[in-house]
């Protein structure tokens, strides 16, 4: 316990007491008696290691302080900095419910028999069903196979999960190779071959896979595209969850045909060519002069020039691109910090606009081919080029005319900012989707996306963006400014609305753009896990799950109230009442359970969502949606340092149905989840049924993996 080191003096105090040890050492003896109660996790040891610690003087009895002094110490030990605040009122708390007689004292039995009553203990602090565990354990020999067994089944779910994914890789490896062979054999059957051999054929060959490469580069980047393809049949067959992989994948490649051309032009064709005899040069003056050119001619001319443009734009970007430098993880010193951080990767990108120009002129002018047909660079490039701009000019002119108005601003704890603004009438989206949005006030040029927290029935859009960078640490600079201290009991360290008086910044948005989670109606179950503020879609998709819940259920009521029960005793109902009730469509919702696991380190953060997880608890009457944060700044259940807060935790919640570390009606957890106890009772829940689980943390966008039940296939 090096990181609490009081709580563990106070423990092995209290441990010592009971055996009447007054010393400062233990022997090895000693040690395992202490620890086999430390790790006792039955409630009576719990129970009973809690009181000793409040019980200094082992006379049977703790008073209010000696109860406050045991909260603050723990709370110190698990990093609950709001517990350790309200110390005094969950003292307070203890004492009038077990001591209504006000003696100022009360006993083990009291607390126990407080407890144990309609086994609250024991409801609210197992994460899983005796049931779901037990079923969990006798999968063990369910799950016992042969190696060819295990390796048939993992191959099996490896191409279930990635089929998508490998065929569009094998199609296009495949058209670079064919391009790339149809370039070689091209060269090599050319006099060229003679005077420059395999570095020109290679050349060749490289440059065809550049020139289809620089132009498919470009589509996963066509969001609209992607968004409106995403509902259609093309995403059966396409993995459109997958664009950005796909991007960076195709850098790689681009990087790969760079190394190949560019070098065997500079390090091996230019020589061969300005050292071959003059009757080798001689069949090739009409390409590069009657006068064999040297080397620096070589490389000052336009192809030459373009090409070393080329060349030095993309090293910038593809640098500033990697994770090292994008995510600010490089520390430079002054002035070259500049070089890190988003905005160094957003502008650096932005020079393909003269890879781009450089890479047509480059086509244009080529040494070895003359026939303007022939020249395909531009071919390649036309259609991709043009759709993409097309979508550069869309996002303009649509931003502009998504014009809103920020209605509500809260600033929470771990540097969270919530905006909440109009939504214009034109703005259709779907849950699990995101939009981009600028704040001129930050920069009149950058977009970030962020993903969209409010449901679609909402008549209002809200984000969360958590301060990652330096855009976002700006962002909530200037907002900031303009809140006040929350007052009235409102959640939030500042807030503002419209009724501020500062001025607010102004912003634009674009979008609505797809994600994996935008399909999450297409599944039976729902395993939805966020990690920090990754859990933002993940709202979204619960409050639409909830007002569908609620429409469906109005819904019945309305068809009560229009076809009421037919029986002996019952009213008549007419033809014409009788075809309005059922000519009129049923809502139908497909998702039957939806399991939100919300794992977070500080306690701050479930301010972020506390009021939609108030609201899904008292308004989802049928159970679809079960909730289950996980603090992992709490020692793990059955630790020492956790037993007071897990006690806590219970007698607030059978007091006040209010989970003490959150703040909300949803159970906290601590420590991280047991994730095949996770999936083992969801698989025992719904057998055969399509799962899709989706995980998302702060610094990744969404992944949809999909399970099919039966059990047996985990």
């Amino acid at each position: 316990m090096t990181e609490s080191k009081e709580f563990a003096l106070e423990l092995f105090d209290t441990l010592s007491r009971r055996r009447q040890m007054k010393v400062d050492k233990i022997n090895k003896e000693e040690l395992h008696e202490i620890w086999q109660q430390i790790t006792d996790n039955s409630f009576d040891s719990r129970l009973q290691i809690f009181f000793d610690m409040v019980d200094k003087n082992a006379d049977g009895r703790i008073g209010e302080e000696e109860v406050k002094e045991i909260i603050m110490l723990s709370a110190s030990a698990n990093k609950l900095s709001r517990l350790k605040e309200q110390a005094e009122e969950y003292a307070a708390l203890i004492m009038e419910e077990l001591d209504p007689e006000g003696l100022g004292y009360i006993e083990l039995w009291q607390l126990e028999t407080l407890l144990l009553q309609k086994d609250t203990y024991m409801n609210y602090s197992q994460a899983l069903s005796y049931t779901s565990q037990a079923l969990s354990q006798n999968l063990a020999g369910l799950r016992k196979k042969s190696p060819i067994r295990k390796i048939s089944t993992t191959l099996n779910y490896y191409l279930e999960d990635n089929w998508k994914r490998l065929w569009v890789l094998a199609l296009w490896i495949g058209i670079m190779a064919g391009l790339f062979t149809w370039k070689f054999m091209q060269y090599r059957n050319r006099y060229v071959f003679n005077v420059m051999g395999y570095c020109v054929t290679t050349a060749k060959g490289a440059a065809e896979t550049l020139k289809l490469n620089m132009a498919i580069i470009l589509l996963p980047v066509c969001r609209n595209t992607i968004t409106w393809l995403r509902n259609t049949r093309a995403a059966r067959a396409l993995p459109f969850d997958d664009n950005i992989n796909f991007h960076k994948t195709i850098a790689a490649a681009i990087v790969v045909g760079i190394i190949l051309h560019a070098g065997n032009h500079l390090v091996c064709d230019f020589p061969r060519l300005i050292n071959s005899s003059n009757e080798k040069y001689a069949p090739l003056g009409q390409y590069f002069g009657e006068t064999k050119p040297t080397y620096f001619t070589l490389v000052k001319g336009v192809e030459g020039i373009t090409g070393v443009i080329m060349v030095i734009c993309m090293i910038i970007a593809f640098t500033l691109a990697t994770r090292w430098f994008r995510r600010s993880l490089v520390k430079l010193p002054k002035p070259f910090d500049k070089l890190t951080g988003f905005n160094a990767f957003w502008y650096s990108h932005h020079l393909f606009i003269i890879v781009y120009l450089a890479l047509i002129v480059h086509g244009q002018c080529l040494y070895l081919i003359h026939v303007w047909y022939r020249k395909t660079t531009w071919m390649y490039l036309a259609v991709p080029v043009c759709l993409y701009v097309g979508e550069r000019v869309l996002r303009f002119f649509r931003s502009g005319n998504y014009s809103v108005r920020l209605l509500k601003v809260a600033i929470y704890p771990g540097n969270v900012l919530t905006l909440q603004m109009s939504k214009p009438p034109a703005f259709r989206y779907k849950s699990g989707q995101y939009m981009f949005v600028q704040c001129p006030a930050v920069s009149p040029f950058e977009w970030h996306p962020f993903s969209i927290t409010s449901a679609p029935g909402d008549d209002y859009l809200s984000i969360h963006v958590r301060q990652l960078g330096d855009w976002t640490r700006e962002l909530k600079r200037v907002f900031a400014a303009a809140c006040e201290p929350p007052v009235g009991g409102k959640s939030g360290l500042l807030r503002a609305d419209e009724t501020t008086k500062k001025a607010l910044p102004k912003l634009l948005i674009d979008g609505p753009y797809g994600s994996p989670a935008q399909d999450y109606s297409k599944y039976d179950v729902l395993l939805l896990v966020g990690l920090g503020i990754g859990a933002t879609p993940f709202i979204s998709i619960l409050k639409d799950l909830l007002n569908n819940i609620i429409k469906m259920e109005e819904e019945e009521d309305a068809s009560t109230d229009l076809y009421p029960p037919v029986g002996p005793n019952k009213p008549h109902i007419d033809l014409g009442t009788l075809m309005t009730v059922t000519s009129k469509p049923k809502r139908v919702l497909r998702t039957t359970n939806a399991y939100f696991y919300w794992v977070t380190r500080e306690q701050g953060s479930f301010d972020w969502f506390k009021g939609v997880m108030n609201e899904i608890a008292e308004l989802d009457q049928r159970n679809i949606i079960e909730m289950h944060n996980y603090l992992t700044s709490v020692y793990e259940e059955g630790d020492a340092r956790s037993a007071l807060i897990t006690m806590l935790q219970a007698l607030n919640h059978a007091k006040n149905g209010v989970d003490i570390v959150s703040g909300t009606k949803v159970r906290t957890h601590f420590a991280r989840p047991n994730w095949k106890k996770v999936l083992s009772k969801i698989a025992s829940k719904h057998p055969y049924a399509k799962i899709a689980v989706l995980t998302r943390n702060a610094e990744t966008e969404c992944k949809r993996s999909t399970l099919f039940c039966p059990l047996q296939q985990f």
